[in-house]
C-alpha cells in the first residue's frame, strides 16, 4: 500500500525566486509539502521571462511561461501579492502564521520593513522554520552586497579549477555550463529545512536557517579544498583529468571520445589487459596510482597514442566487459534517449492549464512506499490566489474578490 509523501501536511511560503531558492522549495514540494509561492504582480518571478525558450500551448504556439521558469517550480500554487503594499504585506503575514516553513532570497534585512523579516514572523509564529538563501550569508563585510551564481563560481574557487590547462589550447578560466552554484544551494538549503523540521519535533519551535551561495559554493569543492588545505598549493586546472587518480579521463578515440575512470588498482590493470598493453599493469613507474599521479605525463602519453589507434564503441564493449568504468560523451538529447534514462522515466509531461503538456525533469528521490508524486504542472502567475484565499484562509467570496481586483488592478 503506497503511503503519502514524506511532507505531506506541511505548509511552505515560498518568497524566493530565480534559481537557488525555488530548487529548495521544489524539492520540498515534490516531496508532498504545500507550496504557496508568492510572486510580484503582473511580472511573477523573473525567471518566467527568461527565455526564449518557452512553453507550447495546445496549439503548438508559445506561452509566457519560460522553459527556465518550468525547470524549478512544478507542485507549487502562485499567490499574486504585493509585499510593498499594507494589504500585500498583511496576506504574507497571515499565511506565514499558519505555514511550517518560509523560504525567502532576499537581500540582507531587505523583509524587515514590510514585517516579513525571521524576528517579526517568529513573533506570531514560534515553529516557523525560516530559511533565507542569500549570496553572502546573514553577516561578514560583503552581506549587504547580492550575489550570483557566475560572479560565485569566480570567486568561490571553481573556475580556477574548470577548464583547460593553461599551457594548452583553449585553456582558461571556464564556468560550469548549469549554475551550479545555485543548485547546491537550493539542496544545502533543502538538508536544512528538513533537519530543521526533524529538531522541531523535539523543541516544538522553528529557527532561522542562514544558506549563502559562498559558503555552499566553496563546501561544493570538496576533495580539491582538501587538497589545497593538504599541500599548501591551490589547485588549477586540468581539463578532463582527475587531479587525484589516474587515469581517469577522456580519451579520444579515432572516431570520438570516451571516459575512462580507473578508480582502483584492479581496475587499472584490468584496463591495460583490456586494450592490449598488460605490461603497463605492472611497470614500476606506474604500479600504483600513487605513482601513475607523480608519472602522470609519461603514462597518459602511452595510453592516448593507443587509445587513437581504435573505435569508441569497440573500447567502451572492450572496458565494460572487465568491469572498467567507461562511457560516451552523450549531449542532452542523447542522455534522455539512452535507455536507462527511458527505464528511470527521467522525463515526465505534466498537462498544464495553458494547454499541452510541460516537460519537466523527474526528481532523483525515490521512496519505496511514499513516492514524489507529480501533482502539479509549474503554476500560472497567480493561479491559485483565490484557492489559497479561501482554502488557507478561509476568506469569504466578496474579500478574494476585492483582494483580486485591487491587485490586478495596482492599486
Amino acid at each position: 500500500m503506497t503511503r503519502p509523501p514524506p511532507l505531506d501536511g506541511i505548509r511552505v511560503l515560498d518568497l524566493s525566486r530565480i534559481l537557488a531558492g525555488p530548487w529548495c522549495t521544489q524539492n520540498l514540494a515534490d516531496l508532498g509539502a504545500d507550496v504557496i509561492k508568492i510572486e510580484r504582480p503582473r511580472v511573477g518571478d523573473d525567471t518566467r521571462a527568461w527565455g526564449p525558450p518557452f512553453l507550447k500551448d495546445g496549439d503548438g504556439q508559445d506561452t509566457n511561461e519560460s522553459a527556465y521558469y518550468l525547470s524549478a517550480n512544478r507542485n507549487k500554487r502562485s499567490v499574486e501579492a504585493d509585499m510593498a503594499t499594507p494589504e500585500g504585506a498583511a496576506l504574507i503575514r497571515e499565511l506565514a502564521a499558519v505555514s511550517d516553513i518560509l523560504v525567502e532570497n532576499f537581500k540582507v534585512g531587505g523583509l524587515a520593513k514590510y514585517g516579513l523579516d525571521y524576528q517579526s514572523l517568529k513573533d506570531i509564529n514560534p515553529r516557523l522554520i525560516y530559511c533565507s538563501v542569500t549570496g553572502f550569508g546573514q553577516d561578514g563585510p560583503f552581506a549587504q552586497r547580492p550575489g550570483y551564481d557566475f560572479m560565485i563560481q569566480g570567486m568561490g574557487g571553481l573556475m580556477s579549477i574548470t577548464g583547460e590547462r593553461d599551457d594548452l589550447p583553449g585553456g582558461g578560466p571556464q564556468k560550469a555550463g548549469v549554475a551550479v552554484t545555485d543548485i547546491v544551494t537550493g539542496m544545502y538549503a533543502t538538508v536544512a529545512v528538513l533537519a530543521a523540521l526533524q529538531e522541531r519535533h523535539r523543541s516544538g519551535l522553528g529557527q532561522h536557517l542562514d544558506i549563502a551561495l559562498l559558503d555552499s559554493h566553496v563546501a561544493l569543492l570538496a576533495n580539491q579544498n582538501s587538497n589545497y588545505f593538504n599541500s599548501g598549493v591551490a589547485p588549477t586546472r586540468a581539463g578532463n583529468a582527475h587531479q587525484n587518480v589516474v587515469p581517469y579521463q577522456v580519451f579520444a578515440a579515432s572516431d570520438g571520445h570516451l571516459i575512462v575512470a580507473t578508480g582502483n588498482e584492479s581496475q587499472y590493470r584490468a584496463y591495460c589487459r583490456a586494450i592490449g598493453v598488460p605490461e603497463l599493469g605492472d611497470d614500476p613507474r606506474f604500479a600504483t596510482n600513487r605513482l601513475r599521479v607523480t608519472n602522470r605525463e609519461e603514462l597518459i602519453s602511452l595510453l592516448t597514442a593507443i587509445m587513437l589507434e581504435g573505435r569508441r564503441d569497440d573500447w567502451i564493449a572492450k572496458l565494460e566487459a572487465v568491469g572498467v568504468p567507461c562511457g560516451p560523451i552523450n549531449n542532452i538529447a542523447q542522455a534522455f534517449a539512452h535507455p536507462q534514462a527511458h527505464a528511470r522515466q527521467l522525463r515526465r509531461d505534466m498537462p498544464h492549464p495553458a494547454g499541452g503538456v510541460a516537460p519537466v525533469t523527474a526528481s532523483p528521490l525515490r521512496f519505496s512506499d511514499s513516492p514524489v508524486v507529480y501533482r502539479r504542472a509549474p503554476p500560472l502567475l497567480g493561479e491559485h490566489t483565490e484557492e489559497v484565499l479561501r482554502e488557507v484562509l478561509g476568506k469569504p467570496a466578496d474579500a478574494i474578490a476585492a483582494f483580486r481586483s485591487r491587485t490586478e488592478s495596482g492599486v
